[in-house]
């Protein structure tokens, strides 16, 4: 897994991260969603490693990252602190800007280190994700049901750590077929460890507090995104379904928006490797 990369325990300030990293040519940092860990980009890094250094960290409180400890208002977990730890990361590797990309969760903390941070993100990739403010926003009845782990992971009385807890397997699932048994056995060992579920439930906690507090702030501020955007979605998954267009969606928050369909279940990286490397290759060259 991850042949010819390194693996690093990286100080970035207010966390150390565990990262994989190697290639060569232009940065960029790939940031992975939940509760997956950085493996899940090991059929994907490789493939982008000849023409880019490849960056690929566990976000603060999952994998083997740093879980910083809670606070009522749950910022030490929210998208801006995760975007520091990012620029911290690039700070630490001698790196002034890089394209960032992100899937599910991952998408969240790469837009916000576009809009806290233009001057060090080259070009953004958002994969299977709307701003948080702005699902919140459409959150109706189908959502709710869709996606009632939202609620669920986010209420402040910590039942999902329980329930989660009791049988991190039947809930969270997986399989070394669909992962590759290196990323699996890395993957369980964070969902069996009590500490890694605390810290990814206050990441949704931090998602309706903080997170749609910030997005909510920008919007009504006018910012935008000044990099290019890519934004990719999976086709057996449903954003089209609870979003119709929802490239429209990121077109209200950039000017440069493409977008591009990926052939596969949600978790692209693991289901379509090729593409996604393609796509995010051609994005990337310009």
């Amino acid at each position: 897994m991850f042949d010819g990369f390194t693996l690093d325990e990286i100080d970035v300030g207010e966390v150390r991260l565990r990262v994989r990293h190697g290639g060569s040519g232009p940065p960029v940092v790939l940031l992975h969603g939940h509760p997956r860990t950085h493996a899940t980009w090991h059929r994907v890094a490789p493939l982008l490693a000849d023409r880019h250094t490849v960056i690929c960290p566990d976000l603060r409180g999952y994998g083997r990252s740093s879980k910083p400890p809670t606070t009522p208002d749950h910022t030490p977990y929210s998208k801006r602190a995760m975007a520091r730890d990012v620029v911290g990361l690039l700070d630490a590797l001698g790196h002034p800007r890089a394209a960032v990309a992100g899937h599910d969760r991952g998408s969240y903390v790469a837009m916000r280190t576009a809009l806290d941070h233009p001057h060090r993100v080259e070009r953004l990739a958002v994969l299977d994700g709307v701003p948080i403010g702005e699902a919140l926003a459409r959150a109706d009845a189908r959502f709710a049901s869709l996606w009632w782990h939202w609620f669920f992971l986010g209420q402040t009385s910590k039942p999902a750590e329980r329930v989660i807890d009791a049988d991190p397997d039947a809930w969270y699932r997986g399989s070394p077929e669909q992962m590759g048994e290196e990323a699996y056995a890395d993957y369980r060992r964070a969902i069996h460890d009590p500490a890694t579920v605390h810290a990814m439930c206050e990441d949704y906690r931090a998602g309706l507090g903080p997170d749609r507090a910030a997005d909510d702030a920008d919007k009504a501020a006018g910012r935008k995104i000044t990099s290019p955007v890519l934004f990719c979605w999976s086709t057996r998954d449903d954003m089209v379904d609870l979003y119709g267009d929802p490239a429209g969606i990121w077109r209200e928050w950039a000017d440069d928006v493409r977008a591009a369909p990926i052939e596969s279940g949600h978790h692209m990286a693991e289901d379509a490797p090729e593409q996604l490397a393609a796509t995010l290759a051609a994005f990337l060259a310009g």
